[in-house]
This record gives C-alpha cells, sequence and structure tokens, in this order.
C-alpha cells in the first residue's frame, strides 16, 4: 500500500525538522512544498506532501505517522 500524509506547519526550523524525521523514516517527497498566508494567524504555513510503500492493508484508523 502507498501511504500518504500532507506535513504541515509555520514557517520555521520546526517545519523542516519535521520533514526532516519522515524522510529518516522512509517517507519520500511527493510533489512540491506549498507556502501561504494563514490569515487566521497572521502567520506563513508550509506544507509539504510525502508517500511511503508500506506492507499493511489500508484502515480508517491507521495511524499514518507510525508507518
Amino acid at each position: 500500500m502507498l501511504a500518504y500524509r500532507l506535513l504541515t506547519a509555520e514557517d520555521s526550523s520546526a517545519f523542516c525538522h519535521k520533514v526532516t524525521e519522515a524522510l529518516s523514516k522512509g517517507w519520500a517527497l511527493h510533489g512540491s512544498p506549498a507556502y501561504a498566508a494563514d490569515p487566521a494567524t497572521g502567520v506563513m504555513r508550509c506544507a509539504q506532501a510525502v508517500v511511503k510503500e508500506v506492507d499493511a492493508t489500508y484502515r480508517p484508523e491507521l495511524t499514518l505517522g507510525s508507518l
């Protein structure tokens, strides 16, 4: 199964660490990152999709971050 996650966070080094951690656990970048203003908080937010091939069957209750 190909698992998909969308990582998001405020534009800071914490976002880069979140993506780097996912990569270190076998996730791969999927597409380009996105960068947009969050009008509710007034800060810039980043998003990056990642995918990982796993030996599992999809179930809605899966915790994708634990794969």
